[in-house]
């Protein structure tokens, strides 16, 4: 085998095995998570509450879930925040 054909050879794997890698290593990290950066100050309607997240960064929060998919977040250290977290877990668990 000729020098250039063993060059051109060389450089064909080369681009494949980077190509294979980059792919890999994009689609193995995790997809992007939402994060608590504005907290609302309101209390919420608890009936559309279906589900929540519990955030630590950038502050403590709990992240609640409405049954359309709207994310809202509120101070994690409420009274009535924990009551609701209660609640949601007690219908996971009844489940």
């Amino acid at each position: 085998m000729k020098p250039h054909t063993a060059a051109i050879l060389l450089l064909f794997w080369l681009g494949i095995f980077t190509v294979h890698t980059v792919k890999g290593s994009a689609s193995s990290a995790s997809k992007r998570k939402y994060s608590c950066a504005t907290l609302s100050p309101r209390q919420l309607n608890t009936r559309n509450l279906v589900n929540y997240e519990k955030q630590q960064v950038p502050t403590d929060a709990i992240m609640f879930i409405t049954a359309k998919g709207i994310r809202i977040c509120v101070r994690a250290n409420q009274p009535w925040v924990q009551t609701v977290v209660k609640r949601i877990d007690d219908r996971r668990a009844a489940k």
